[in-house]
């Protein structure tokens, strides 16, 4: 089975909201496992996200998950290329603002698409598809375009296999 490349998100919202180090130390155990077995992977640009927090998410990733865990994205440039092209083509649809959000060099959904097509892996996210949202592009919008699947947190431990 492939690994599953992680959203931000997967992390900033189950450390704030869902997680807490100090309440479910189990989910964060089982997340620094998979890691270390190469069953979920992110991008460099997830982990230019985390770290920009300054908080303890950055710690515990600074300190939990393996070397290597955030891949090169830059490496997908093709596909991203092929993404970038799909967003620009839906300006009839998305806002100028949504799309130039979405292709800005810093942010990492348009690059965690390319990653998933690049390398065939589904993503996991906590966001849902909403084809009428014009104000912001979604990642499962160009998933579905691009025939990339995803998935959200428990549907990936399922997958897996996973208790907590």
């Amino acid at each position: 089975m492939p690994p599953f490349l992680l959203d931000a998100n997967f992390f900033i919202t189950a450390h704030r909201f869902w997680y807490p180090f100090d309440v479910v130390p189990s989910f964060w155990a089982r997340v620094s496992e998979l890691a270390h077995a190469g069953k979920i992977i992110s991008i460099d640009k997830v982990g230019t996200e985390i770290r920009e927090g300054n908080d303890a998410l950055k710690d515990w990733v600074n300190a939990q998950l393996p070397a290597g865990f955030f891949t090169e994205s830059a490496i997908a440039i093709d596909e991203y290329t092929r993404v970038a092209t799909w967003a620009v083509g839906r300006g009839a649809h998305y806002s100028s603002a949504a799309i130039a959000e979405f292709l800005d060099a810093d942010e990492a959904d348009a690059w965690l698409v390319a990653m998933a097509m690049r390398k065939r892996l589904p993503i996991t996210t906590y966001e849902v598809s909403n084809p009428g949202m014009k104000r912001r592009i979604a990642i499962p919008e160009p998933c579905n375009h691009f025939g990339v699947s995803f998935l959200d947190t428990m549907a990936m431990f399922r997958s897996l296999g996973v208790t907590l």
